[in-house]
């Protein structure tokens, strides 16, 4: 493993967007509407282990869909790439990543183009929960890294409030096992961009080093899905009907969280390894970005990597579960664009992101520095030039 494979990748703006207001612990029921007896007592269970005070919601107390999970992606891609100065038809590639998009097919990727309107380009869409976006970024810098683009922006998305409206349990009498209420009070719904290009545009580009992503499907069994039945691996287009399949609990996103101690020994074990090889320097490591859905799994990746001897110090840590919610493949991507706001990056710092995914066990690791020189000029000055630029001397795919 050679560190680190990308010479010409830059983020040189983020984006994000959240649907209407934040919702307090105190709210989520007029959301997240109780199903039983067992749900007031589990819920609570919940919020004390896993730390969020509060989320956004696309669906309202209604339990009608406000906005889509396309919508919300181009509404994340018109802020990246308005703070950058540019238009749509300065981008040459949209990658996407979500677990879930609006519908089955067409890509999530063609989706969100068409959510924009935008000029014709090359898409591509990946599917999964956490890293989703990760396998979109990839796809990207590499294309970029290779010179076949300049620009991409890659867009992730989640809406998982749709499959915990109460009216989807009516089916089963409100009677759900733990599996399928575990995640109804931790999931949050929210988009997030980054822009790609070549060239370290901006007034702080962060120069993509690498990503590194690495799959354990063949060594553990399903631990996070939707559209599988309970107790087999029947899937949801095997049943007689859809609404047979919903009666079984096909459709129900569960997590089986006996299993969810296997990821975290996968990601350190891969985090050791990367060590090793010289991928990551814990000692050059200026911020961690974690991605973690419950606050009570951050101890377990502390004693963890303290364990391995490679611990990051507790100040150079970053989260926004509390005030986010976990926001699935979207949520590193609305995590750097909050860093970003909160805290100052020195040039030349590294930023490590960390993302497991529990679906079928993935491991993601981010690594980025600040560019060294900095490009600062005046936002408004840096926005026209950037325009001017763009408009007399487009950059044109090498092919």
């Amino acid at each position: 493993m050679s560190p680190h494979p990308f010479r010409h990748v830059y983020i040189t703006s983020t984006g994000s967007y959240f649907p209407g207001e934040p919702v307090s612990n105190e709210c989520i029921d007029k959301f997240i509407a109780p199903l039983n007896g067992k749900s007031s007592r589990l819920k609570q269970r919940m919020l004390a282990d896993n730390g969020i005070e509060h989320r956004y919601y696309a669906t309202g107390p209604d339990g009608e869909t406000r906005c889509s999970a396309a919508y919300m992606a181009a509404e994340a891609v018109r802020t990246c790439i308005d703070s950058a100065g540019l238009t749509l038809g300065d981008i040459q590639m949209l990658c996407t990543g979500t677990a879930g998009g609006d519908a089955t097919l067409p890509g999530f990727a063609n989706m969100v183009q068409g959510e924009l309107a935008s000029p014709p380009m090359a898409t591509s869409s990946h599917s999964g929960v956490c890293a989703a976006g990760l396998a979109a970024l990839e796809h990207a810098a590499m294309a970029l890294d290779g010179a076949r683009i300049n620009r991409a922006l890659v867009a992730t998305s989640e809406v998982p409030s749709r499959l915990f409206k109460r009216s989807r349990f009516a089916s089963r009498g409100y009677d759900i096992d733990f599996d399928a209420h575990f995640l109804r009070w931790m999931l949050s719904d929210a988009a997030g961009a980054w822009l790609l290009e070549r060239e370290p545009c901006g007034t702080h580009p962060l120069k993509l080093l690498d990503v590194h992503l690495r799959s354990f499907g063949g060594d553990y069994p399903v631990c996070m899905q939707v559209g599988l039945a309970a107790k087999s691996s029947q899937s949801y287009l095997d049943y007689e009907s859809f609404a047979a399949a919903e009666a079984d609990g096909a459709y129900a996103l569960r997590q089986n969280i006996r299993l969810l101690p296997n990821l975290f020994d996968v990601a350190i074990h891969e985090y050791v390894r990367l060590t090793q090889s010289g991928w990551i320097d814990p000692a050059r490591i200026d911020h961690f970005l974690c991605h973690y859905s419950s606050q009570r799994f951050a101890p377990v990746v502390r004693d963890l990597l303290d364990k391995a001897g490679l611990t990051i110090p507790d100040e150079r840590w970053y989260s926004n579960l509390k005030w986010r919610g976990n926001t699935g493949a979207a949520s590193i991507f609305v995590m750097l664009h909050d860093f970003l706001q909160d805290r100052r990056v020195k040039p030349g710092e590294r930023i490590l992101c960390f993302v497991p995914e529990s679906s079928r066990f993935t491991v993601g690791y981010v690594l980025l520095k600040l560019r060294t020189r900095s490009l600062a000029a005046p936002s408004g000055v840096h926005l026209l030039t950037r325009r001017f630029r763009c408009r007399h001397r487009r950059m044109t795919p090498t092919l």
